[in-house]
């Protein structure tokens, strides 16, 4: 095996403002990058509660009073001391109010990648309201494309809007800066909001909605749950199996292994009309068998056809494809494991991700406490130790006296 580099964004250090879903999401992206992330909590003096994120993997906290001169001095100075990465997860306003906002730390750091994360756009007519996933997905459009026919639009949990086209577009556009900071030398202000990127996710269906691929209204299309042979069926065991045979083709090889060729189904698979009579005789055909038996009949052919696998089989069934790995694989510079390897086990480092993992295997989210893990990310990022550059007051990380003299050097 080739020689495998460190991590891709190793050395990168990322000051992450606590916040719920999204934000933490791409904190989370970055550390399984490589790259240092300090989450930074409210104060809570007195008080040792975990916060309610379970995004933590690979990160550290500081407690931090931001509505007092030395929690935002404590802010300042770490931007000042290279940080390269600032996420903030708030409405517009909440850090500049702070006196944290860009202008304020761009001017500290003209390095500073300072990225904003919104639920509607900052500039649009739902910008001071607040909202969820379901109501930025409801006014960008998404959301009219999703569910039965005859039913209300359904909402997919909140994958859609909070994560795919909030956290991980944020995440994108974190890289894209930290791309052109390469050859500026400077960072910028990178804002990501959840309506646009929800769209931007959506433009293959929008785009069918004039093309012919979706103008037959929601669920009622090729790709929407309309189609009989692009959807999901119950089996005998209350399982579910998942068909996407499309092409003439791999219809062909469905209908071979659900017994049902020399009826004229091929002639008639592009016939809308034949739909709901087909969609009854595959409902009738997948009861027939239990999910392992139709897997029995699919495993290894052409016919798009998968058995619908739940989370907590894929967790302890090692047979199925369900070890948490990174996303992309990097053969070069791969990003960090995330299944624990077992004491004496061996993985491929470029496929499985670099170093053992983390507990709980990308199942079971370890809580973050305030304050947990920051001294030694203080340590690692700036050499600062407890008592000579900081000191914790009332559950919260201040400067001390000689490094604010020194910062003023």
């Amino acid at each position: 095996m080739a020689e495998i580099g460190p991590p891709p964004l190793a050395g990168i250090t990322v000051l992450e403002f606590a916040g719920l879903a999204p934000g933490p999401f791409a904190g989370m992206l970055l550390a399984d990058a490589g790259a240092s992330v300090i989450r930074v909590d409210r104060a809570s003096p007195g008080r040792s509660l975990p916060a309610p994120d379970a995004l933590t993997r690979r990160k550290a906290s500081v407690a931090v009073d931001l509505k007092s001169p030395r929690g935002t001095s404590f802010v300042k100075e770490l931007v000042s001391r290279g940080a390269d990465v600032l996420i903030d997860p708030f409405r517009p306003g909440v850090l500049e109010r702070l006196g944290l906002g860009p202008s304020v730390l761009l001017g500290i750091n003209p390095r500073l990648v300072y990225a904003r994360l919104t639920g509607f756009r900052r500039d649009g007519r739902y910008a001071a309201m607040a909202g969820h996933d379901i109501n930025y997905l409801a006014v960008s459009g998404a959301l009219s494309l999703l569910g039965r026919a005859a039913d209300t639009p359904l909402p997919p949990t909140n994958m859609l809007a909070d994560f795919a086209g909030g956290g991980a577009t944020l995440f994108q556009g974190i890289l894209l800066a930290l791309l052109a900071r390469h050859a500026s030398g400077r960072g910028q202000v990178v804002e990501a909001n959840m309506v646009d990127g929800s769209a931007y996710l959506a433009t293959f269906p929008r785009l069918g909605l004039t093309s012919g691929l979706g103008a037959r209204g929601r669920g009622r299309n090729l790709l929407d749950g309309g189609c009989p042979f692009y959807d999901t069926y119950e089996t005998r065991d209350g399982r579910h199996y998942a068909v996407g045979a499309l092409e003439p083709h791999f219809f062909r090889q469905l209908l071979d292994g659900m017994g049902l060729r020399g009826r004229g189904l091929e002639d008639r698979q592009l016939d809308v009309d034949e739909w709901p009579a087909m969609r009854a005789l595959f409902e009738r055909t997948f009861r027939q068998k239990t999910r392992a038996e139709w897997e029995a009949v699919f495993d290894g052919t052409d016919a798009c056809a998968a058995p619908v696998l739940d989370y907590h089989e894929l967790e302890r069934d090692p047979a199925r494809e369900g070890d948490q790995r990174p996303a992309v694989t990097l053969r070069g510079t791969p990003c960090l494991a995330i299944k624990q390897r077992p004491p004496g086990g061996h993985s491929d480092p470029v496929v499985h991700g670099r170093g053992a993992g983390v507990p709980g295997d990308g199942y079971h989210g370890e809580p973050l406490a305030p304050g947990d893990g920051g001294e030694r990310a203080l340590e690692s990022w700036l050499g600062w130790k407890k008592g000579r550059e900081y000191d914790v007051r009332d559950g919260a990380y201040v400067l001390t006296v000689s490094t604010k003299e020194s910062s003023k050097l």
